[in-house]
């Protein structure tokens, strides 16, 4: 199947198997996934991840966060595609309350949150928010 912006179908995918109660969902691999994965796991929206070869290609497991049955993540938006890429200096990024939500930016330094960009005063590509 033919994908033109893999990071928004990932994060579809989390979207929907958060209404479906998945525990465990099963994405494509890339290292940029890979790194969006591990700011969100590291802010505390998912359990965690694993990467998988199987034969000529690997494949990322994504182990889902509930918190009294509910899931953590309860909403995911995401801002840059492909024909329209969203940039934002240090000072345009929005600060969220620690556990409700974050930004997920692009930086010349790699993709890292929001808070971790303003920290740094970094701007960059906005990827996406979790809530």
């Amino acid at each position: 199947m033919s994908h033109t912006y893999p990071i928004a179908d990932m994060l579809t995918r989390i979207r929907n198997a958060t209404l479906a109660r998945l525990e465990i969902i099963e994405v494509p691999h890339s290292r940029v996934k890979e790194s969006i994965l591990e700011v969100m796991t590291n802010e505390g929206f998912i359990n965690g991840f694993r990467v998988v070869k199987r034969g000529e290609k690997k494949y990322i497991y994504v182990s889902l966060k509930y918190s009294d049955n509910n899931p953590v993540i309860t909403d995911i938006k995401c801002f840059s595609k492909p024909g329209r890429r969203v940039y934002i200096g240090c000072d345009k990024i929005r600060k969220y309350t620690p556990g409700y939500g974050i930004t997920i930016l692009s930086t010349s330094k790699g993709i890292m949150s929001g808070g971790k960009a303003l920290k740094e005063k970094l701007g960059g590509e906005l990827i996406c928010t979790v809530y």
